[in-house]
């Protein structure tokens, strides 16, 4: 077994870890305050945790202008769901499993922002208008209703640097997207060509 050394109770994790400050246990509100909805506002980037009935999980990545994440009320948010390359993953953990899991980014500020809740994939135009970009109104959405909302501290970023561009890593030779699609997807390198015009056509096209 490549892992030999596992923890299997909450009591050896506190052990090893210790237990969380008072503040910490206090900071979680069940609702999207003023605080919550104003990094919302400002947010470009939020990455989405789901799973489907069986416990398979994934995350997922949206991103779009400041703002694109619409806050309804002080419990519900809305995330419109652009063009993509229709796996959906998201979407069809949500047909099968309510349960949902929010990060807000904000670059160059270190703290974060994690929603818990539930959610489900909707069509409500009047709630979509909102999200409309270039006239274009998004055909299906995502309408969470917050359980937990709180502040992630900034330890995370500042260990990584990934605010801070000359900490930033060198990827100059790195293969480019098409050549690592065209291995996963066992196509052959020959096809990567043909697979980047496809991307970058589609990044051109079809971002909304």
């Amino acid at each position: 077994m490549p892992f030999s050394h596992r923890l299997t109770s909450k009591k050896q994790l506190a052990a090893l870890a210790g237990e969380p400050s008072e503040l910490v246990k206090q900071k979680t509100i069940d609702r999207l305050d003023g605080h919550c909805r104003e990094l919302i506002a400002r947010s470009p980037f939020v990455v989405i945790s789901t799973a489907d009935a069986s416990g398979n999980c994934d995350a997922s990545p949206r991103g779009d202008g400041p703002g694109f994440v619409h806050a309804v009320d002080d419990k519900r948010l809305v995330i419109p769901e652009r063009p993509g390359n229709k796996r959906m993953d998201t979407l069809y953990n949500l047909l099968e499993n309510d349960r949902i899991g929010l990060l807000f980014l904000i670059p160059g500020f270190g703290e974060t922002l994690r929603i818990n809740g539930r959610a489900a994939v909707i069509t409500d135009r009047d709630l979509l208008e909102p999200c409309a970009v270039r006239g274009k109104v998004p055909a299906l959405g995502i309408g969470v209703e917050a359980d937990e909302c709180f502040i992630h501290c900034a330890k995370a970023m500042k260990r990584s640097g990934i605010w801070t561009p000359e900490k930033w890593p060198d990827v100059s030779d790195l293969p480019k997207a098409a050549v690592m699609l065209a291995d996963h997807a066992g196509i052959g390198r020959g096809g990567s060509g043909a697979l980047e015009e496809r991307l970058e056509k589609g990044y051109r096209e079809n971002l909304y």
